[in-house]
């Protein structure tokens, strides 16, 4: 007689990772019930919120600037004193130390929506990316360093690894302890800044993870899940612009336009000024209007698929591709131009080439400008003709 399968056969969930369960649990509950007490009982007042707006931020700013664009995407360099400044507030933040972080981080990208591979796959559900994947043990969340050994040679980052708890917990007592002896409310801060804040800087990160690839839009890529969303952007820093992020993601701006709320990409700016940050690296413009009209070209052909349409219609799509096409073929002979003229210059010239090779300069200038503009204007023409289709 056959045996009836036992329900233990099943495979069983990976263990919980208890630290990170209790911590992601009782701060939460300590937050919400201890300051609903104390504005009861006490009242809160406008120091108590700035402390905790200006802490908050400055842990935000840590992890967006410093674990992120700094150290796991490599999008500019930084002098010792902004990089331990960083490394400080960042492991306020309770995010992991920056090794680990920067590690899981660049497994994500390298793997985006993978449910085998990416640590927190949006595929996976909303909670589970947002905060599900750090609960349990699961194996894609297992330490491997082999992609950060870059950072391996990072003093400041192997210090912060090595003393990460010690730095994390100091970094967390010491500003309500600050301010809880300069106003004598002890109680106020350490459940503002303290409890509150770190709910606060937990979950405006763990946003990114999970509904900045759930809500918003794709203007420059669909091949992942990944969207930009003005909201998002504000709470976290910046970091809402996650299509864009996503497709050139050593850019040190996520907000690439300039009204775009991206205070990390100011900050990184300023401190470019004065020599704490340098080597700013930039995705060209060309190459982002490229990708903007690639999207609204396979935006056209994918609502003419589902359309009854001319073939007049079909063909202009068809035009504007091959103009695109010429387009890149002209930027990528402009470029090279522009590296060899580059390189003519920096091995040096007599007085007279070297005029001549400031005028090559001005023209493959201008050249690219033209270009530009004339993908710019692609833009244009294929987004009104996608405007056009979806209102049709």
């Amino acid at each position: 007689m056959s045996e009836t399968p036992s329900i233990t056969n099943k495979a069983s969930k990976p263990g919980i990772v208890w630290p990170t369960f209790l911590m992601l649990t009782i701060t939460p509950a300590v937050s919400l019930v201890g300051i609903v007490w104390y504005q009861l009982a006490v009242g809160f007042e406008w120091h108590h919120w700035v402390t905790f707006a200006v802490v908050a931020a400055l842990n935000g700013i840590s992890i967006t600037a410093g674990y992120h664009r700094l150290w796991a995407h490599n999008a500019y360099k930084a002098r010792a004193p902004m990089r331990l400044f960083l490394a400080l507030f960042g492991a306020a933040a309770f995010q992991n130390s920056i090794l680990v972080w920067a590690s899981q981080h660049r497994r994500h990208h390298r793997h985006v929506d993978c449910e085998e591979k990416d640590p927190y796959s949006a595929r996976k559900g909303l909670w589970y990316s947002h905060i599900g994947w750090m609960l349990r043990h699961y194996p894609t969340n297992d330490d491997d360093f082999s992609n950060v050994n870059d950072l391996q040679r990072d003093k400041i980052v192997m210090w912060q690894h090595r003393h990460y708890y010690s730095i994390a917990l100091i970094m967390n007592i010491l500003p309500p302890l600050f301010m809880g002896a300069i106003t004598g409310d002890y109680i106020a801060h350490f459940l503002a800044c303290g409890f509150l804040r770190l709910v606060y800087s937990h979950h405006t990160t763990f946003f990114i993870n999970s509904l900045a690839h759930y809500w918003g839009r794709q203007p420059y890529t669909r091949e992942n899940s990944a969207r930009d969303n003005d909201l998002l952007a504000f709470f976290t820093y910046g970091e809402g612009y996650h299509n864009y992020h996503h497709l050139f993601q050593n850019d040190y701006r996520n907000g690439v336009r300039w009204w775009q709320f991206d205070p990390t990409k100011w900050l990184i700016s300023v401190c470019s000024w004065v020599g704490l940050s340098y080597d700013l690296r930039r995705t060209p413009r060309f190459k982002i209007c490229e990708a903007m009209v690639h999207q609204q070209l396979s935006s056209a052909r994918q609502k003419m698929a589902g359309q009854r349409v001319s073939d007049k219609l079909r063909s202009y799509i068809e035009q504007e591709a091959s103009q695109l096409a010429t387009l890149l073929q002209e930027w990528r002979a402009t470029r090279e131009q522009w590296f060899v003229h580059n390189r003519d210059r920096l091995m040096g010239a007599s007085a007279e080439l070297h005029h001549s090779l400031e005028l090559e300069r001005k023209a493959l200038r201008s050249k690219i400008k033209e270009l530009e503009f004339s993908l710019q204007q692609q833009y244009q023409r294929l987004r009104t003709f996608n405007l056009t289709l979806a209102t049709a």
